[in-house]
């Protein structure tokens, strides 16, 4: 086992860190279209699953536009982070090895949610809550697919 075959998982755990439902929304889009990942994890293969995830990641776009939106940071923030980068980083791990790649995405996931906080309040004070975030969607939904993409496409599993 090398590090190396983690690097999905820690870079989903990058996503997680933005948008908590991103990871599980690429995750179910993947599945939906027929690709499959090397971790194996039953729930991915529920439909119910799959289109609530898919709903979810759409409206946590929606919803963190709003003035009201809570910190990414905040108890729950978080709580949503540690689950959906622990389910996408399992599922894009080794096949065998999907404990660890649950870890290492949420590894990555908890320390930059506050990172990309204070990069998004920084962009926030310049250049307003809706241009960042739609700047911090287009960022994050893309490399949120590239990632599984990538992760799923049938030479590497």
């Amino acid at each position: 086992m090398k590090i190396t075959d983690f690097v999905y998982s820690a870079l989903i755990g990058l996503v997680a860190s933005c948008r908590s439902m991103t990871p599980m929304a690429a995750i179910a889009a993947a599945r939906i279209t027929g690709r499959d990942t090397s971790g194996r994890l039953l729930l991915l293969d529920r439909p119910l699953f799959k289109y609530g995830a898919l709903a979810m990641g759409v409206g946590e776009l929606f919803g963190d536009k709003m003035k009201s939106a809570p910190d990414r940071t905040v108890f729950l923030g978080l709580s949503a982070r540690v689950a959906s980068a622990g389910i996408a980083g399992a599922a894009l791990a080794p096949s065998g090895k999907e404990k660890a790649g649950a870890a290492i995405a949420v590894s990555a996931a908890v320390p930059l949610a506050y990172a990309t906080l204070a990069a998004r309040k920084k962009a926030i004070a310049e250049i307003g809550q809706t241009r960042s975030g739609l700047i911090e969607d287009t960022l994050i939904v893309a490399l949120g697919a590239a990632v599984v993409f990538l992760a799923t496409r049938s030479d590497r599993l």
